[in-house]
């Protein structure tokens, strides 16, 4: 166990979005942040695009929450479906007061990166660094380091602790444990899509999942003008081309008025495969990984975005305890270990049975059989039960101060 010290210095790998918001609220505190990302710029791809509420607790401590607000949506519900539109049941999540401060909001990761990357920008203790990749990391007792590959050569940068934000790939995490990233991946494809195509005439709430074994879907509104991402199901083995080159079928099959490409305007189409993944630990001495680079999920219910958020929101209060003197650097061990068993009875489950809900249960017999969508109809007429629903992924909020071993002056 290290004395608690001040915290003069950290090294965030990843300017993505979690990486942002951590030296964002960082740098806020007066401590020096050097962010280090191996783009050339921000990552433009729009990838996922809900905030739950914990999610929007931390991106108001981050000062950004009402400019969230303000370039994205306030979703009102969520909808299940069979794929000929027919409701199963729904969540509905403007059953909150009014004056509810931390409401899901939507916004494109690319749209949230350039918000931070502004906010950042006017903080004088936060330097970002593009085109600066990670190679080798570093530490000893007093200090962590990282070995740059910049367009001026190798470099080396010193922090107190060294932060992996750097995504499902990170450098930081094969650096302590290797290449392997424990965990499996999901036997199905799926193909997210950005997508113009009106299915608000349809009766489609704000989010949608569509329940079918080989036919399923995901189609949310994630832009005031009418843009929808739109990501489902196709054969697995294919090639990325094979795959982009399906899609006009495969929507004309399964998307409500089986549209022709002409009936809609596509502005980004990705394959990827599905991933539940966790590493060995979250921690090794000054090293401390967070968000992807420390867990991964499938993208249904948001599980993995807003788990993410939340991870850096912990790890700040556990960076700012140390910094105060309020304790000591084992508190890093405790977050650790608190998000890691979050992923573990939280995440990874949720999020295997959101998805195991749209491919694995007979459309017909849903409604009847889930008890998942039994409670969801009970909620309807229990308004409690239903603002319980608006709610629910705060449980993946934890109280790190309670940690502290002595009190703020």
């Amino acid at each position: 166990m290290q004395l608690a010290r001040a915290v003069a210095a950290v090294i965030v790998v990843g300017a993505g979005p979690s990486g942002l918001i951590l030296g964002l609220l960082l740098a806020k505190q007066g401590i020096e942040v050097e962010l280090l990302d191996a783009g050339a710029q921000l990552d433009d791809q729009p990838r996922a695009a809900h905030y739950a509420s914990p999610a929007a607790y931390e991106l108001e401590r981050a000062g950004v929450l009402d400019d969230v607000k303000a370039r994205g949506i306030t979703p009102k519900g969520f909808a299940w479906r069979k794929m000929d539109t027919t409701f199963i049941a729904g969540m509905k999540l403007d059953v909150l007061p009014d004056d509810y401060p931390y409401k899901m909001q939507v916004l494109p990761l690319d749209r949230l990166g350039v918000l931070l990357y502004e906010h950042i920008q006017r903080q004088p203790t936060a330097h970002v660094k593009w085109s600066h990749r990670v190679v080798k990391i570093g530490q000893d007792q007093e200090k962590a380091w990282v070995d740059i590959e910049t367009p001026e050569g190798i470099v080396r940068s010193e922090g107190d602790y060294v932060i992996g934000c750097d995504g499902a790939s990170s450098t930081v995490r094969r650096e302590l444990f290797g290449p392997e990233y424990p965990g499996e991946t999901l036997d199905a494809q799926i193909v997210a899509t950005n997508v113009y195509y009106d299915l608000e005439r349809f009766g489609y709430w704000d989010s949608n999942f569509i329940v079918h074994p080989t036919n399923w879907y995901m189609a949310a509104r994630i832009t005031a003008d009418g843009l929808y991402r739109i990501s489902y199901g196709d054969i697995p083995g294919l090639t990325k081309e094979e795959y982009i080159a399906r899609q006009p079928q495969r929507w004309e099959e399964i998307l409500p008025g089986n549209p022709k490409p002409d009936q809609y305007k596509i502005v980004n189409c990705n394959p990827y495969k599905l991933q539940q993944r966790c590493a060995p630990s979250f921690r090794v001495g000054r090293i401390v990984l967070a968000a992807d680079a420390a867990h991964v999920c499938n993208p249904f219910g948001g599980l993995g975005l807003t788990g993410g958020i939340v991870d850096v929101g912990n790890l700040f209060d556990s960076l700012m305890g140390i910094h105060k003197g309020l304790a000591d650097d084992s508190i890093l061990d405790k977050y650790a270990e608190v998000r890691k068993r979050m992923w573990e009875e939280v995440i990874d489950p949720m999020s295997r049975e959101n998805f195991r809900r749209l491919h694995n249960q007979d459309p017909d017999k849903a409604r009847d059989n889930d008890d998942f969508f039994q409670t969801l109809i009970k909620a309807e007429k229990d308004e409690e039960l239903a603002k319980g629903f608006a709610l629910g992924l705060n449980v993946l909020q934890h109280d790190m101060t309670q940690y502290y071993t002595k009190k703020d002056a």
